[in-house]
This record gives structure tokens, C-alpha cells and sequence, in this order.
């Protein structure tokens, strides 16, 4: 069992508060709204706004879910602006994949030591099955 000492500090930046709102019209997603606040909870006008968007996309390799930021002042500019918001995350999510199929398809395969050189000691040949 490890020691209280060992155990990392975890602790809550009171310069940093923010409280969370999150809307949503059930069907599309949702938007989620950070309002800076101090640590006594009230509103801290010193920080801006911040809006992010949430969504999941049905892929026909499963649920993609798609989170992105909204550059937005207010909700309803938030609202208006999500669609885009989606069309730049999904296209984000497209590019990494494609990423991820290259970096896949261009390893190369080293062969293990031995492979490919006649029958003999350590070659491994002779088509039988090897456990490792």
C-alpha cells in the first residue's frame, strides 16, 4: 500500500474557476458554456466566455464523437455557429485517419533473424507453425 506521501497534491486553482453550462436541442448536440468566475462564484468579467460544441456522427465503423471549440461572444452566436463547427472538427477526424492509414501502410516489416535462409540450425524454416 503506498505511503501519504507518495500520494501527488491535487489542488483547484482558484484564479482559474469556471462554471459550466451545458445546452442542448436533444437532437444535434451540444454546446457547452464555460463562465469564468471567482472563487466566491461570481461572475469574473477580467476572462472571456469560453464555448465548445459536442456532437456524435454514426460512421459505418461506429459512433465518432466530435468535440471542437466555438469562437462566439454570446449563446445564440454559439448556436450559430455550431454547424460549422462540426464540418471543421469531422473534417479534422478525416485527415487524422488518413494520417493514421499512411503512417500504417508505410512501416516496414523487418523479417525476424534467419527468415528466408536455407534449413539449419536457428533458421526456423520448414513451413512448421511457431509459437512464440
Amino acid at each position: 500500500m503506498a505511503a501519504q506521501n507518495d500520494l501527488p497534491d491535487v489542488d483547484l486553482d482558484p484564479q482559474s474557476l469556471y462554471r459550466e453550462d451545458v445546452f442542448t436541442d436533444r437532437r444535434a448536440g451540444s454546446i457547452r458554456r464555460l463562465t469564468p468566475v471567482t472563487a466566491d462564484g461570481t461572475v469574473d468579467s477580467s476572462r472571456p466566455v469560453l464555448y465548445s460544441g459536442q456532437t456524435q456522427l454514426l460512421t459505418p465503423a461506429g459512433v465518432l464523437p466530435l468535440g471542437f471549440e466555438i469562437e462566439a461572444q454570446t449563446l445564440a452566436e454559439a448556436v450559430q455557429k455550431f454547424p460549422e463547427g462540426v464540418k471543421i472538427a469531422l473534417g479534422q477526424a478525416i485527415d487524422e485517419a488518413r494520417e493514421m492509414r499512411r503512417e500504417a501502410a508505410s512501416r516496414i516489416l523487418v523479417p525476424e533473424v534467419g527468415a528466408g535462409v536455407g534449413p539449419g540450425p536457428g533458421a526456423g524454416g520448414g513451413g512448421k507453425i511457431k509459437f512464440p
